[in-house]
């Protein structure tokens, strides 16, 4: 039955198998690959005691602020609550966002205990604005918790951890908004067939994606979200991203299986298609086990934590470059592109919706802007220059005479050419892409993110994860076939540095990072045994291949192509055209 020590606040009768431990009762390993390892089978999961006590001893490893309240702190300010019940419910503080306490199994008491301990938290801890997730993440501690005011010291060791790079709780709106962006980029990178039926059903995909954290952390059975917790204290917060992005996946194959086809052009309301998300979670364990789940996030085979940590960042930036920093009224994506406003002689508005929501989540409020057309500047390559450079990124689309569509999401200033001089060569980052609308509509990433086996394995810098953190490098085998990728000199200043930059990534072969170059006789846009697209100096007459940085069949019908039509885009504010 139940261990005294470390399931006073536990309702035993709802554990079901759990209330019986079993397994190993005690655990003796320092390694750090072999924790993981272990974590990830739930070697602890099985014996409620044997839980909590490498739980107090991976929190008690977490480096902290020298001044972390600790639970002497709690029983000075709240006094010895053991064996007392609570007269009243103390409301909780505003920053949880209206997240209720998730029961987990629970005494009906221990609900009100979460509260006091979080209640003494939002004291102790007054920077903290936004945070959602706690609620959960307290309930989960005291489950494991000899009393609250332990309970009190794991939560404030989580809040105060200052290791670099390392993160584990949003604390700001800042932080949990760039958070569900990044998300949101994840979720199109690596669930294309979930992140597909998310923007053909819901009318803003951003609302859907700002319930991930709840979904691992408020909606998932005990049960699973514990098996989460094992890891997720081992290993950290990309841990959260890897279950999320399970759970997306298997709720497209439940809708898939239902046959549940969303209709042309009629969209739910975003948050009935959250709350059908947050069902689909709530009754997971009908049909996928803990380690069913643990099992597909860790399938995932996601960039580095420190290329995950640059991309939140990036959008960190752009929440603060648009003045979102506190909790506001979320704008609709898809007012970005107002379809009775936008004309393009390439594609329709239609068209244009399914190509932003390809693009970063931090350019998905921007509205689209034209910045040259052949039908109004004119066949020139130098005119081409003179419009988009200085725009960053940029939408490059192209109608060719045989009504073929395709084009490119270039990520940098066509003014990075002029580093190489008057030599061709290439520039660009890993979030550019190519694609193709008709005669059927496809995009193709870098080949990198399908495949990172052709990122050669370089040593790990961190301790704490180090199968996947891995230190950036500028080495790279020849090759005698390919143009030279440009390498940009070291930048003393502390400018951020570019998500998916080809010098964070020891490649196999320079093949794999062709991205876009340009001079005064041609535009190129992927590279190695052939060019996605290839454009002339007088923007007339172009090519289309397979190319090994994008691994793209060629885009048109016909590999050699004349241009009836081109245009580029920009990415203009919408946020600040409103203000």
């Amino acid at each position: 039955m139940a261990e005294e020590d470390y399931g006073c606040f536990v309702d035993w009768t709802q554990m079901g198998d759990l209330a019986n431990s079993s397994g190993p009762s005690k655990l003796d390993v320092k390694d750090p690959l072999e924790l993981k390892k272990l974590a990830r089978q739930g070697h602890w999961a099985k014996n409620h005691k044997l839980r909590a006590q490498v739980y107090q001893q991976l929190i008690k490893a977490i480096p902290c602020r020298t001044v972390t309240p600790d639970a002497e702190v709690y029983r000075d300010l709240m006094g010895d609550s053991t064996g007392k019940k609570a007269s009243s419910v103390i409301p909780l503080p505003d920053f949880v966002d209206g997240s209720a306490v998730p029961h987990y199994c629970l005494k009906a008491d221990a609900v009100t205990t979460v509260h006091r301990v979080i209640s003494c938290l939002a004291g102790q801890f007054p920077d903290i604005s936004h945070c959602p997730a706690l609620p959960a993440i307290t309930a989960l501690l005291l489950h494991f918790s000899a009393d609250e005011a332990q309970c009190f010291e794991n939560i404030s060791r989580l809040l105060a951890c200052n290791e670099p790079g390392r993160r584990l709780v949003d604390q700001t709106f800042l932080a949990y908004e760039s958070s569900c962006m990044t998300f949101g980029d994840l979720a199109n990178k690596y669930c294309p067939a979930a992140h597909k039926l998310i923007v053909a059903t819901a009318q803003d995909v951003m609302e859907v994606y700002s319930g991930w954290q709840r979904w691992v952390l408020g909606d998932l059975p005990f049960s699973h979200v514990a098996r989460v917790l094992d890891v997720f204290l081992v290993e950290g917060y990309k841990v959260l991203y890897r279950v999320a992005l399970a759970l997306l996946k298997f709720y497209r194959k439940q809708k898939a299986g239902a046959g549940a086809q969303p209709s042309e052009g009629q969209k739910q309301d975003s948050a009935e298609v959250k709350a059908e998300i947050q069902t689909f979670v709530k009754a997971i364990g009908s049909s996928i086990t803990p380690d069913k789940l643990l099992e597909k996030a860790f399938s995932i085979r996601l960039f580095s934590r420190k290329e995950i940590t640059l991309l939140q960042l990036a959008n960190e930036k752009s929440l603060q470059q648009k003045g979102i920093t506190v909790k506001q009224k979320r704008r609709n994506v898809q007012l970005a592109l107002n379809p009775d406003t936008f004309s393009s002689e390439v594609v329709s508005a239609k068209e244009m919706r399914d190509i932003w929501s390809w693009i970063p989540e931090r350019f998905a409020l921007c509205e689209p802007q034209l910045l040259f057309t052949t039908s109004t500047h004119g066949c020139s390559l130098n005119r081409f220059y003179a419009h988009v450079e200085g725009y960053e990124p940029t939408l490059l689309l192209i109608r060719t005479c045989e009504a073929d569509v395709c084009g490119a999401f270039l990520s940098t200033d066509w003014e990075e050419r002029k580093r190489g001089g008057n030599k061709l060569s290439f520039f660009g980052t890993g979030e550019c892409f190519v694609f193709r609308l008709k005669p059927e509509m496809e995009r193709y990433e870098w080949v990198v993110i399908r495949h990172p086996e052709l990122a050669s394995s370089i040593k790990a810098q961190s301790s704490e994860d180090p199968a996947e953190d891995e230190a950036p490098t500028d080495g790279q085998s020849s090759d005698d076939n390919s143009l030279p990728v440009e390498r940009p000199a070291a930048d003393p200043s502390n400018r951020l540095s570019p998500f998916l930059s080809a010098r964070h990534f020891n490649l196999n072969s320079r093949n794999t990072s062709m991205f876009m170059a340009g001079n005064v006789d041609s535009i190129i846009v992927g590279g190695g045994e052939g060019n996605a697209l290839y454009i002339d100096g007088e923007l007339n007459h172009g090519r289309t291949a397979r190319c090994t940085t994008f691994d793209n069949p060629p885009l048109c019908s016909t590999e050699s192509f004349q241009v009836a039509l081109l245009e580029v885009w920009g990415f203009q504010d919408a946020m600040a055209s409103d203000r």
